[in-house]
C-alpha cells in the first residue's frame, strides 16, 4: 500500500522513491531514478527525470518538467509552467546527454510562473525569482530576480515579503510578519543568528 496519494492516471515508474503525504495529481509521469521527499505536491502534467533529487515539502505546479541533474531542496516553490533545462547549447543531431550540467535550487526558494532556469546555475536559498524571468547565473540568497535576462531587484524575506534594503552595501531590516531581522552586509543578505551573525 503507498503511503502516498497518486492519481490513477499517474504513472511512477518502478525504483521511484516518493516520500510519505505526497500528491501526484492528474497525467504526471516520475521516472525510476527520481527521489521525491514527504508531503510533496506534483501538479496535473508534471515531469520528474531519472537523475533528479527532490526534498520535503516541494510544491511543483501543473506542466513542470523537472529534466535530469536538477536537485531542489527542501521547501522549493515551482509555480506554474516554468521550465529547467540540463543541456546548455542543444542541438537534435548532436546526443549531449553525457553533457548535462546541474542545477540546484536551495531550500525555500520561488520560482515563478512561466520563469526559465538555464541549466548549470545555483539559486540560493529563499531567492524569488519573477514570473517570466530568465536566470542564466548563480542568485544569491534571498534575492528577488526579475526580467531578461533576470537580474536582481531587491530582496525577499523567508515569509515572502520584499525587504526594504538596498541592493549592495549594508542594512537592516526586521520582517513584519515574522519579525525576523535580516542584515545585508558586503552584498550578502542573512537572517540574524545564522551563519554566525
Amino acid at each position: 500500500m503507498l503511503d502516498y496519494q497518486k492519481h490513477e492516471t499517474a504513472i511512477v515508474d518502478d525504483g521511484a522513491s516518493i516520500g510519505a503525504g505526497s500528491r501526484v495529481w492528474h497525467w504526471v509521469h516520475v521516472c525510476a531514478g527520481a527521489s521525491i521527499g514527504e508531503r510533496c505536491s506534483l501538479g496535473q502534467n508534471v515531469f520528474v527525470g531519472n537523475k533528479v533529487v527532490i526534498g520535503h515539502n516541494v510544491k511543483i505546479q501543473n506542466n513542470v518538467s523537472v529534466y535530469d541533474n536538477v536537485t531542489l531542496e527542501d521547501d522549493v516553490f515551482c509555480g506554474p509552467s516554468m521550465v529547467f533545462t540540463n543541456v546548455y547549447n542543444p542541438r537534435s543531431a548532436v546526443n549531449r546527454k553525457a553533457e548535462y550540467k546541474d542545477t540546484l535550487v536551495k531550500k525555500g526558494a520561488t520560482l515563478g510562473a512561466n520563469c526559465t532556469i538555464v541549466c548549470g546555475v545555483t539559486i540560493g536559498e529563499h531567492a524569488f525569482v519573477a514570473a517570466g524571468a530568465v536566470v542564466n547565473r548563480n542568485v544569491p540568497a534571498y534575492a528577488l530576480m526579475a526580467g531578461v535576462p533576470a537580474r536582481q531587484i531587491g530582496w525577499m524575506s523567508r515569509h515572502g515579503r520584499q525587504l526594504d534594503l538596498p541592493l549592495s552595501g549594508d542594512g537592516e531590516f526586521v520582517c513584519p510578519d515574522t519579525g525576523d531581522r535580516y542584515l545585508l552586509s558586503a552584498g550578502i543578505c542573512r537572517v540574524a543568528g545564522e551563519s554566525g551573525i
